[in-house]
C-alpha cells in the first residue's frame, strides 16, 4: 500500500499556547477538544500534527520529537521566521520556544536541516527530503569540520555548551588561517550558541568579530544566509547595525 500518512501526537502542558504558537508559524486549527482530556490538531499545508495536554507538564523535560521531511528546508524556515518577526520583532533563537536555522547535518547525510522546539518542549525535527539536491559537499576545512561538529551536538542534540567548548578550541587554534568563508560562519554559530546559553558577552564578541572580516563581493554572496543570521543574532543582543 502506498500514499499513507502518519500524523504524531505530542504532549505539551497547554493545547492552547501551543495553537497560538504554531497559528504564529503559519498552521490552521483542525480539531479542538478540552474533554475528557485536551487535544488538538493543527496543519499547514501537507504538514500536519495533533498534541495532547498534561496536567503539571514540564516543556524541559519532555522527549517529544518527530521528524517532518520537505522539498525546500530554508523556504519553509524563512516562512517560519517571518511569522515569528511579525509577532516578536525577531526570531526565537533561545530557550523555550525556539528554532534553529537550516544547517547541513554529518549525521544525516549531509541533509540541510533546522528543528523547531515548540512551547511543550517537543522537538520538530525538519530535514530536506532524499533526491532534492538540498545537501552540500563533506568539509575539507579544519573550522569547517569543527563546525559540522558543532552543529550536530548544539542542534541534534541540544549539547549547546559542549558545542561551543568545540568552536572554541578551534577557533583558538585555526582562525587566522581558514578561509574568510568558513570564519564568518563558524563565528555566527559561535554566537547563536552563546546566545542559547545566556552569554551575551560571548555572542556580541562573536558578532562584533565576525562583521570585522573582510569580504569579497563574491563572499558575501556566498555567506548571504550567514550574514542575514549575524544580524538577526545582532537584534536579539540589542548590538546596533
Amino acid at each position: 500500500m502506498a500514499h499513507e500518512i502518519t500524523v504524531p501526537l505530542l504532549p505539551c502542558g497547554s493545547i492552547d499556547e501551543i495553537v497560538e504558537f504554531y497559528t504564529m508559524l503559519g498552521f490552521t486549527r483542525t480539531y479542538y477538544q478540552a474533554r475528557p482530556y485536551p487535544c488538538v490538531g493543527l496543519r499547514r499545508e501537507d504538514l500536519q500534527l495533533q498534541f495532547f495536554g498534561l496536567p503539571d507538564f514540564r516543556p524541559e523535560d519532555s522527549y517529544g520529537s518527530c521528524v517532518v521531511l520537505v522539498p525546500d528546508t530554508q523556504q519553509l524556515f524563512e516562512a517560519f521566521a517571518a511569522g515569528m518577526r511579525a509577532v516578536h520583532g525577531k526570531l526565537l533563537v533561545s530557550g523555550i520556544p525556539r528554532m534553529t536555522r537550516p544547517r547541513k547535518r554529518k549525521n544525516a547525510d549531509n541533509h540541510s536541516g533546522f528543528t523547531v522546539i515548540d512551547p511543550g518542549g517537543n522537538w520538530i525535527r525538519i530535514f530536506s527530503s532524499a533526491g532534492t539536491g538540498d545537501t552540500a559537499a563533506p568539509a575539507f576545512g579544519k573550522l569547517t569540520r569543527a563546525l559540522e561538529t558543532a552543529v550536530v551536538l548544539g542542534d541534534s542534540k541540544g549539547d549547546n555548551q559542549q558545542a561551543a567548548k568545540i568552536l572554541d578550541a578551534t577557533l583558538a587554534r585555526a582562525q587566522d588561517r581558514a578561509p574568510a568563508t568558513e570564519l564568518v560562519e563558524a563565528l555566527v554559530y559561535r554566537a547563536e550558541l552563546a546566545i542559547r546559553t545566556d552569554d551575551t558577552a560571548a555572542a556580541v564578541d562573536a558578532l562584533t568579530r565576525a562583521r570585522a572580516v573582510s569580504l569579497t563581493d563574491a563572499e558575501r554572496s556566498e555567506l548571504t544566509t550567514h550574514l542575514a543570521c549575524l544580524e538577526d543574532l545582532a537584534a536579539v543582543v540589542g548590538l546596533a547595525p
